[in-house]
């Protein structure tokens, strides 16, 4: 259980970890390209371009003198513009963030959370014993998996005990696939 366990938190947590940073890095690209596009036609359609920011504005209730001045401020600099063009037209923020730290965050994380249902198996192995490991283990995660659901909770617009028992619920029943899984392949296995 240790030596499986602890192959696959591993492997599982950089698994994650190079999702995060490839997903990340993949938004980045799309956020440069994007960009490129966004200078090519300020460079080919000034005017064009122009219109847009005078016509994002517009919708946002500007109107007159106050809307001119708005297209004048944000055309004047061509950097403004693009990154108002990317955010107001094509909803991409400017980004800040970095792949490797994102990626790094999420196989750390993983790590720390995906050791809980270990914990009981690594205490039977000193000289304090733990009776029934696999309860401990079935426990440790289902509070794990609470904790974080409500600490998720902080990030999103759901109250805390909903997010923690919906967390419970969908890591209940994947944990619980697993365990059938493993458990048809364990009665496969003890028959070849």
């Amino acid at each position: 259980v240790i030596v499986l366990g602890l192959a696959n938190l591993v492997a599982d947590g950089f698994s994650m970890g190079v999702s995060s940073l490839l997903g990340y890095r993949t938004e980045q690209q799309q956020r440069a390209r994007a960009r490129r596009l966004e200078e090519a036609h300020l460079d080919a359609y000034p005017e064009g371009e122009r219109e847009e920011i005078r016509q994002i504005f517009a919708a946002r209730g500007f109107e007159g003198a106050d809307l001119e001045r708005v297209v004048e401020v944000i055309t004047a600099d061509r950097e403004r513009w693009i990154d108002t063009m990317m955010l107001l037209e094509l909803g991409l923020p400017r980004d800040e963030g970095s792949p490797a730290r994102s990626g790094l965050a999420t196989f750390g994380a993983f790590l720390v959370v995906g050791a809980i249902p270990l914990l009981a198996y690594l205490l039977d192995l000193t000289p304090v014993r733990v009776p029934a490991p696999f309860a401990w283990s079935v426990a440790l995660t289902g509070l794990a998996f609470f904790v974080v659901g409500a600490f998720k909770s902080r990030f999103v617009d759901q109250r805390w005990y909903w997010s923690a028992l919906e967390t419970l619920l969908l890591g209940g029943i994947a944990a619980a696939l697993a365990y059938g899984i493993g458990a048809a392949l364990r009665g496969i296995a003890d028959t070849v």
